[in-house]
């Protein structure tokens, strides 16, 4: 199938790879203001292109990076907002659950597109559910429900299906 994880890539270009889909994971939301349908479609397919082309423990960079980035962007460019810090650890274990789930998948002989369909229900749950009970207590604002769900399954497909495009066109391309 062509996964790092079957046929891996040499150290150089996953050296390169790891760079580039580290630093658009982290520069993306950091430098972005726009909606959050454009910059998690951008981070969540550096998340699957990462699953796709990664060894190992290579990918947690481009799992942690985001949700810091964002973090991070509210500490620099405006007010700090101790409410994302809160959701940090779910933003993590989603980001997770989607590069780690469609390993697992496509290991098991799942095809990719479904493997990103199975893996992003994953991370939109591992969010919403966190987000739910938080919410329930008042300790975050409801808005918070539509953007750790609903939000975060429709970025992580899109986003997957933007990523097998990508990862397809760079196998097929020559040398």
């Amino acid at each position: 199938m062509g996964f790092a994880f079957e046929f891996p890539l040499s150290n150089a270009e996953e050296n390169v790879r790891l760079v580039v889909y580290s630093a658009a994971a982290f520069l993306v939301p950091f430098l972005l203001e726009g909606p959050q349908l454009l910059v998690g479609t951008i981070v969540n397919a550096m998340l699957v292109l990462a699953a796709l082309d990664f060894r190992d423990s290579r990918v947690l960079p481009v799992i942690f990076l985001p949700s810091v980035a964002a973090l991070s962007r509210g500490v620099v460019f405006g007010p700090f907002t101790p409410l994302l810090a809160v959701m940090m650890p779910f933003i993590w274990a989603g980001n997770a659950a989607l590069v780690f789930g469609i390993r697992r998948l496509v290991l098991a002989g799942i095809n990719a597109p479904s493997s990103v369909a199975v893996a992003a229900c994953a991370k939109s749950l591992t969010l919403f559910v966190p987000a739910y009970v938080l919410v329930s207590a008042s300790i975050l604002p409801s808005l918070f429900l539509g953007a750790m769900g609903i939000v975060q399954l429709v970025t992580a497909i899109i986003g997957g299906a933007l990523a097998l495009l990508v990862w397809r066109v760079q196998r097929n391309a020559p040398g």
